[in-house]
Formats: structure tokens, C-alpha cells, sequence
């Protein structure tokens, strides 16, 4: 490639260094789009005949067929995947092959390339983030009645029922998924016609290639066009917000199917045991989640560290994006299809749930929320009902199972209809309001929550 300029051959070494091939033949698909696109405008403005632009096409083609079928050889010597397809369209078609580079560079080609391929594998983790979050509407919808503890601090707080926490599981996905969507009109702009940087001199009509391919717009600046890669960090940073998601619904899987806990079962086929405790049932895929969010995490950073002392325009730093950015579209979608297939799955224990709710004084709120119904200061309340709860202490009893007079002593405003408000039942069933955990609000969420997610913006099948 560089015969015309320099004296001596690059050594074995540097070429190695220096070569992307190895990470970036995942791009084939794309440079070969882009090309033919590239190819198709370069004949409609006079630069490459019809015959010349045909001929390039189906070149390209059979080379695409050659590299799926497992018959392309990848070569270090000729660096990435761009030169290693340009080099064997020569060989293939001839000398009519090296005017396929006419008016483009390596520099915008490359930016082009990875904008398809993120904007292709954005628009693959969406549908896996739909049927995860169609299959946590679906298990929700059959526990809006079943009640377990709410926790703050990891102590027992509130009775909510297992349909409302999984809808908070869906809130957060649904968040996630649109940023992925907003994300995605960012990377949906061509930088194809920038050239190395400065644009070209050839009647070149940019609006045409990106129609061609799929894209929005184009970059207007080319200097900006080749040179930044924000696009890939706001989608390594999307990523991080669902593996960190995950990572939280990760932990309370793990927490829910410890033999403390008992929630829920996941099935045998996301599990693993022990080599030596023949008895262990480990939660394999979600301590892998949980792990994995971490090596996410990483990639941003990595991308963010790469960008922040580039000058512009283009330098050889950005062979570097690549990787990792890859290594966050492998991570993210890996999980998400781990959880698509797990967590409808989940088998909640409902009476180990329900149990556990009537632990920990989960009705205390009720209690003070009745006592200034009846009258009584907010603040007064809750000293009243911190002296009952003390005293279930004392005597190792639930609210509910204090005596009338037990709990008179304490506030003459309590009367016999108190029972009715420390149930479980009542508790959760009186956070009757938008947003709220009763039964009746969990199933209007959930299908509002359908509904939303048949208005989003989310790829064609």
C-alpha cells in the first residue's frame, strides 16, 4: 500500500501491531454495502461508467459469498478489512477494481462501517430487549396478587406484591431501551464523503450514498465525520445502564434463591452445582450477569480514555474503538438473551413470599397512617406505633398479633376495626393510586405497559 512513499518494507512485527484484520473482518458486511453504495453513486455522477460500476458490484458480491462460505483468506499484510476486500476485488476483476477507492478514504470508510454495523446490532439487542421485557409483563400479570416483602436498606419495609417489583424490573429495561432508540438516530448519520478529512474533489452526492444505505443524514463537518467516535461511547454508555440494571436484578436473584431467602426457583437449565457439595445449586447466569457488568463498565471507560487528547482530525488511536465497542455489543446482548430465556421462567415460592412479608413489621406505616385518620399528628403516630412495634419485640409478635388492649395502651384512638388495615391484603391493596403496588393499579400498569411498548420506536422485524 505504501510502495509510492516509503524505502523499505514494514517489518513482520509492525505489521502485526499495526493490523486490525484480526478484530475487524466482523465489518465485511458493512464495507461491502458501503462500497456497493459507494459504487452506485460514483456511476451516477459520471466518475465510474456503468459497466465499471456493475462489474465492481458484483465483484463485491461473490466476495461477500467467498468470505461466508469460508473460502476468503484474511491476510495481516494488508491490515484491516478494507484493504484485505479491496485487494482481492483487484485480484478479481481487475484493474477496474482499485477505481472503487475513487473519492473515499480508509478514514471515512471505517467511520461508515462501524456506524452500519452499530446501527444493525442496536437495532438486534432492541428485539431482545422487547421479549425480556414482554416476558416480565407476562409473569407480572400472573402475580398481581401475590404478595411479598419490600425492602429498603435490605430490611424489611412495606408489603408490595411480586407483580409491582417485576414492573420496576420492566421500567428500568424500558428506559434503556429508549436510549438505545435515541442513541441510534446519533448513529445513524453517513460520514461516507469526508474522505481523510477534507472532503474530495470529485462531484461526489453524499445524500444519495446515505439513502442507499439506510442512513438519516449525513455528517456535516468532515473533519468531525472521521475523526469522533461518540456515537460508539453513547452506546457503550446506553450499555452500561442495562448491564448495571441487570446487575441489580442479578443480585436479588441471587439473594431470592438462597436458602435464606427461598423467593423464587430458577430452572435447572440456568444453573449449575457443585464439584464437591453435591447439594449446591448455583445461579450461574446471574453471578455471570452480575460479573459481566463490570467488563462493560470497562469498555466505556476505555473508549472515553481513547477520545479525550485526540487532536483532530483522524489518528491511528481510533484502530482502538473497535474492540471494545464490540466486546460491549457481544456482553450486553449475551445477557439480555440469558435473561429473555430465564426470567419469565422464574417459579416464584408464593407462600415462602408471603411469609416473609408478614415478618419484619411490614404494617407499621398502615398502622400510623390509620392512627391520623383518626386525628392524631403524623409524628405523634409514629412514636406510637415505634412503642407497638417495640413491644412485638419484646414478645416476638407480628402487629397483627397484639391484643386490642395491647395496642390501646399505647393510643385510646385504636379501635377493634385496626385489624383490618395490618393485613397483608389491606396493606397492599391500599396503595390504590397511580404508581401504587395494589393489585388493581398493578394490572392497569401492566397494560399500560403494553401499550408502550407498541408505541416505541423499535426496528422492523
Amino acid at each position: 500500500m505504501w510502495g509510492g512513499r516509503f524505502s523499505e518494507a514494514t517489518t513482520a512485527f509492525v505489521a502485526e501491531f499495526t493490523a486490525s484484520v484480526q478484530f475487524d473482518q466482523r465489518l465485511y458486511r458493512q464495507d461491502i454495502a458501503g462500497s456497493i453504495a459507494h459504487a452506485t453513486m460514483l456511476a451516477q455522477v459520471g466518475v465510474l461508467t456503468e459497466t465499471e460500476r456493475d462489474t465492481i458490484v458484483n465483484g463485491l458480491k461473490a466476495i461477500q459469498d467467498d468470505i461466508e462460505q469460508g473460502r476468503f483468506e484474511w491476510r495481516i499484510d494488508l491490515e484491516d478489512v478494507h484493504m484485505n476486500i479491496e485487494a482481492r476485488l483487484t485480484e478479481r476483476v481487475g484493474t477496474v477494481g482499485k477505481k472503487l477507492h475513487t473519492g473515499r478514504s480508509r478514514n471515512d470508510q471505517v467511520a461508515t462501517d462501524i456506524r452500519l454495523y452499530l446501527r444493525d446490532e442496536i437495532d438486534d439487542i432492541l428485539k431482545i430487549l422487547h421479549r425480556l421485557t414482554s416476558g416480565l409483563l407476562t409473569l407480572a400479570a400472573q402475580h398481581t396478587d401475590t404478595i411479598m416483602p419490600g425492602f429498603t436498606h435490605l430490611q424489611t419495609a412495606q408489603p408490595v406484591t411480586f407483580g409491582h417489583h417485576l414492573l420496576a424490573w420492566f421500567e428500568m429495561l424500558v428506559r434503556d431501551a429508549e436510549r438505545l432508540i435515541d442513541c441510534r438516530q446519533r448513529v445513524n448519520r453517513m460520514p461516507l464523503g469526508a474522505a481523510a478529512l477534507a472532503g474530495t474533489t470529485y462531484p461526489i452526492d453524499r445524500r444519495l450514498t446515505a439513502t442507499l444505505l439506510g442512513f438519516d443524514g449525513v455528517c456535516e463537518n468532515s473533519l468531525d465525520a472521521v475523526s469522533d467516535r461518540d456515537f460508539a461511547i453513547e452506546f457503550c454508555s446506553a450499555a452500561s445502564l442495562i448491564m448495571m440494571h441487570l446487575s441489580r436484578m442479578s443480585e436479588e436473584l441471587i439473594l431470592w434463591t438462597s436458602a435464606q431467602f427461598r423467593f423464587v426457583q430458577i430452572p435447572d437449565r440456568f444453573c449449575t452445582g457443585s464439584s464437591i457439595m453435591p447439594q449446591k445449586k448455583n445461579p450461574d447466569v446471574p453471578e455471570l450477569v452480575r460479573g459481566k457488568s463490570g467488563r462493560v463498565f470497562g469498555d466505556l471507560m476505555g473508549l472515553l480514555t481513547l477520545m479525550k487528547a485526540q487532536p483532530l482530525a483522524y489518528n491511528k488511536d481510533n484502530q482502538e474503538d473497535k474492540e471494545p465497542l464490540f466486546d460491549a455489543i457481544d456482553t450486553v446482548r449475551n445477557c439480555l438473551l440469558a435473561f429473555a430465556d430465564m426470567v419469565p421462567a422464574l417459579q416464584p415460592n408464593l407462600a415462602v413470599m408471603r411469609e416473609a412479608a408478614f415478618r419484619g413489621f411490614s404494617t407499621a406505616t398502615d398502622l400510623a397512617d390509620y392512627l391520623v385518620k383518626k386525628g392524631l399528628p403524623f409524628r405523634d403516630a409514629h412514636e406510637v406505633v415505634g412503642k407497638a412495634v417495640a413491644l412485638g419485640v419484646a414478645e416476638e409478635k407480628d402487629l397483627s398479633e397484639l391484643s386490642l388492649a395491647q395496642l390501646q395502651q399505647f393510643s385510646t384512638l385504636i379501635g377493634d376495626d385496626v385489624y383490618s388495615v395490618l393485613t397483608l391484603e389491606g396493606s397492599v391493596a391500599a396503595r390504590n393510586h397511580l404508581g401504587g403496588t395494589a393489585p388493581a393499579q398493578v394490572r392497569a400498569a401492566i397494560e399500560r405497559a403494553h401499550n408502550r411498548l407498541a408505541t416505541l420506536q423499535l426496528p422492523s422485524s
